[in-house]
C-alpha cells in the first residue's frame, strides 16, 4: 500500500442547484476520500483563474472534509495573486451506477462576484 492518494477527478457534468435546475456549464470537480487536498486545491485555483467560479462534489464526510480542505488551500494560493473566494455549500441528488445519492456542492466564486 502507498501513501499516494488519488488526485480529484475533473467530469464534464451538467451542474445543479439542490433544487434540480442547471446551474452552469462549468466542469464539476469530484473529491473522494483519497483525494490529496493540496492537488484538489491546485484544480479549484485553476479553474477560478480560467472561470472565475469552481464546483466541487463529494460524498460522504471523509471525501467532504478533503474538499473543505482543498477551499481553504486554494484560497490561501490565490489571495497571494489579490483574489478572494467564498464557498457556497448545499445538497445536489446524483446517479452513481444507477443509484440515487445524496452528494455535497461546494459552489465556489471570486469573492463580490
Amino acid at each position: 500500500m502507498t501513501n499516494e492518494a488519488a488526485p480529484a477527478s475533473v467530469a464534464p457534468a451538467h451542474p445543479h442547484r439542490g433544487d434540480g435546475k442547471p446551474h452552469s456549464n462549468a466542469e464539476v470537480l469530484k473529491v473522494s476520500t483519497r483525494s490529496r487536498p493540496s492537488a484538489v486545491a491546485g484544480a479549484i485555483a485553476g479553474v477560478i483563474r480560467e472561470a472565475g467560479h469552481a464546483e466541487v462534489q463529494s460524498i460522504g464526510a471523509g471525501a467532504t472534509n478533503q474538499a473543505i480542505k482543498a477551499v481553504a488551500i486554494a484560497r490561501s494560493y490565490l489571495q497571494e495573486e489579490g483574489v478572494d473566494i467564498v464557498c457556497v455549500p448545499s445538497f445536489i441528488d446524483v446517479a452513481i451506477d444507477d443509484e440515487e445519492r445524496t452528494a455535497i456542492r461546494l459552489l465556489i466564486k471570486k469573492h463580490g462576484e
